[in-house]
């Protein structure tokens, strides 16, 4: 009897480790749905059940590609600044050294230390040292680091935007892309750079296929991460088609996986009416959106619209963090300036090269005074207004304005260095707050006693840009 007890609590026992093991082995995406439009504004986002806007300072986009990155020390950096986003390339696309003038560039790994989702054959040639690879066969090494980012972020609390394609600017990229015929044992593809993304070529639109059903498959369960379907589209020939294809197929893998995944599809440079959206696709992307008229431009769509990637305009911090402060509080999404700063070695944003975008680790701090910023605001019940501003910008200078009638109100002045406001304000007590941009100090503050109509507010002495919060006391 004794021997017989033992056997059903060692039975039982087995029974709920084996349970319990069962639960531990279901895939997160059931425990965590992916980053998605919020329900109540699909201008934003709604993440681990919170609102959500993303802002980063981030690295050139080599953190899985190039095997020498130290990307946990990168992620542990973005986290300390409470930045949420990071952008990455798959690998099908890198530079030479001495590309775009940046100096230690993280998309121009050195001689041999590209690592990609196609793996290397036993055939000597890749143009960048090392053999040549393999279309047909996968790399579980890049897999394995790429799944291990992704999860390492989400772990950090940001979300991973991976770029699966990027055009071919110049032959020098072409030459050395697994998809060139000289980098592969495959014997294809030998059509031009310009032909890559355009569906003529049969056999390399099958690869791509292929790449995309793999990496959609691969990180299903990942629930801080979006794809963009190519990074700037608009150069190199990449035909629109070719894009819709792209995100018809991502849309079409993930329902046959059972998981949806948000699409961000790059539009253009600065700005541009879209006409016709991809019906697929849930977050317009432009760079170097400066100013940000191209948020009211397209705001009726009711998608996420983002500035995800700056630069070229010098490198201190000033320019980008005005850039950013504008976009969001013209109703943006999404911010990420191009920053040098992380490069091999210097992962934890201390590097100083030569680059042609920012090189002062100054903008951290000042991202992050805006990403706090915005995140004490009820942003979700918030909507660009600039109407309420009906004087008082400085000459030269513009004005912002995210607005909750009646409750809650964010503008930020651009330009000048005094501003006397006119604001179209209802009935109530207020609180309102001038914020020091680059050091997120209050420099003055008073309350209002609002009869109703234009109310006046004075900022003080400022350089370049402040923002003003104004809150309805209760």
């Amino acid at each position: 009897m004794k021997t017989m007890r033992h056997v059903w609590c060692v039975w039982i026992v087995c029974l709920w480790i084996s349970s319990f093991a069962g639960l531990a082995a279901l895939p997160v995406a059931q425990a965590a749905e992916p980053i998605r439009l919020h329900p109540d504004n699909p201008h934003y986002f709604l993440w681990r059940g919170k609102p959500a806007v993303l802002i980063t300072s981030g690295e050139h986009y080599g953190a899985v590609l190039n095997r020498d990155f130290d990307y946990r020390r990168y992620l542990e950096t973005l986290e300390s600044f409470g930045f949420r986003l990071t952008r990455t390339f798959s690998g099908a696309y890198c530079e030479p050294h001495g590309a775009f003038s940046i100096e230690n560039n993280t998309l121009a790994p050195a001689p041999g230390r590209l690592i990609c989702p196609w793996a290397r054959s036993d055939q000597p040639g890749y143009a960048n040292g090392g053999n040549k690879f393999d279309l047909t066969k996968w790399d579980p090494e890049y897999f394995q680091r790429l799944g291990d980012f992704i999860g390492e972020a989400g772990r950090r609390g940001v979300v991973v935007e991976l770029v699966l394609f990027c055009p071919f600017y110049e032959d020098a990229m072409w030459d050395l892309s697994p998809m060139n015929a000289r980098n592969n044992v495959n014997g294809f593809s030998q059509v031009k750079r310009e032909e890559v993304y355009t569906l003529q070529d049969a056999r390399l639109q099958q690869v791509q296929d292929e790449l995309v059903r793999k990496i959609v498959e691969e990180l299903k369960s990942y629930d801080n991460l979006y794809y963009e379907i190519c990074n700037e589209p608009y150069f190199a020939g990449v035909s629109l088609d070719w894009q819709r294809h792209i995100a018809a197929l991502i849309a079409a893998t993930e329902k046959r996986l059972g998981v949806k995944h948000l699409i961000a599809q790059n539009i253009a440079n600065q700005g541009q009416k879209i006409i016709d959206p991809l019906a697929e696709v849930s977050i317009f992307n432009f760079h170097y959106a400066k100013p940000p008229t191209t948020v009211a431009d397209n705001y009726h769509w009711n998608r996420a619209i983002g500035d995800d990637e700056t630069g070229f305009a010098g490198s201190g911090a000033d320019a980008y963090r005005r850039e950013g402060w504008d976009f969001l509080l013209a109703g943006g999404a999404v911010y990420s300036n191009l920053d040098y700063t992380f490069t091999v070695g210097h992962e934890d944003g201390s590097a100083r090269p030569k680059a042609p975008g920012n090189t002062d680790p100054a903008l951290h701090r000042q991202l992050r005074i805006l990403n706090e910023f915005i995140g004490g605001l009820d942003f979700i019940h918030m909507r660009p207004d600039d109407s309420v501003i009906r004087a008082g910008v400085p000459e030269k200078a513009t004005a912002r304005a995210l607005v909750l009638p009646g409750r809650a109100y964010a503008l930020y002045l651009n330009g000048g260095s005094q501003a006397e406001l006119r604001l179209e304000l209802p009935k109530g007590d207020y609180r309102a707050e001038w914020v020091n941009t680059r050091t997120g100090r209050i420099d003055k503050s008073q309350d209002l006693n609002h009869a109703g109509g234009l109310a006046l507010l004075a900022s003080p002495a400022y350089q370049q840009d402040i923002a003003l919060r104004i809150v309805a006391r209760d």
